[in-house]
C-alpha cells in the first residue's frame, strides 16, 4: 500500500521541514553521503522542530529535562549526493506514555522529489541531572501535541 498524504511528497500531512544541502565532508569513499550523517540531519531536524515549538535546547536544560534516543530504525532507499539539496520532514507520533516520544522522518531529495530515507526514533524523557527516567515537565506536554491528522494517516502507513 501507497502512502497516504494530502501533499503527495510526504508520508503525512503537516510537516516540520528542515532543508539542507549535501556538503563534501558527508560524502564518503563510495561517493555518496554516509550513512551517520543521515543520522545527524534527523537529529537536526527533530532539534528544530523542537525550538519551533518553544523547546529549544538551553529550555531543556533549565528544566532538567531531555529526550534521549532509545531506539532508531532507519530504512534507506536512494543515496544523495555532493551538493544536492535534500528536505527532511518530521512528525511527532501519537504514544502512549508520558516519559516517552516517537518521531517519524523523512528525506526527500528535492531535485525529483524521491525518498531517499524513511526512519523513526523512539526517545524517553530523562532528568539530564541525573540520566534517570523521568516524566513530562508541563512544559513538554505543551508544546508535544500530536495533530489529529497525523495520527489519523498514520494508520494508513505501512510499517518501516
Amino acid at each position: 500500500m501507497a502512502p497516504v498524504s494530502p501533499d503527495p511528497v510526504f508520508d503525512l500531512p503537516h510537516p516540520f521541514l528542515h532543508a539542507r544541502v549535501v556538503r563534501a565532508d558527508e560524502i564518503d569513499e563510495y561517493n555518496h553521503v554516509n550513512n551517520t550523517y543521515y543520522v545527524r540531519w534527523l537529529d537536526d531536524a527533530a532539534w528544530g522542530h523542537s525550538t519551533a515549538l518553544g523547546l529549544p535546547v538551553e529550555a531543556c536544560v533549565a528544566l532538567d529535562r531531555g529526550m534521549a534516543v532509545v531506539r532508531t530504525v532507519i530504512v534507506y532507499r536512494r543515496p544523495a549526493f555532493l551538493d544536492e539539496a535534500v528536505t527532511v520532514a518530521t512528525w511527532l507520533l501519537p504514544s502512549s506514555s508520558r516519559m516517552r516520544v516517537r518521531r517519524r522522518f523523512q528525506i526527500i531529495r528535492d531535485a525529483d522529489a524521491q525518498t531517499l530515507v524513511r526512519a523513526e526514533v523512539d526517545y524517553a524523557c530523562i532528568e539530564l541531572s541525573t540520566g534517570r527516567p523521568a516524566r513530562w515537565p508541563p512544559a513538554f506536554q505543551a508544546s508535544y501535541d500530536i495533530l489529529p491528522d497525523v495520527s489519523a494517516a498514520m494508520g494508513q502507513l505501512e510499517a518501516l
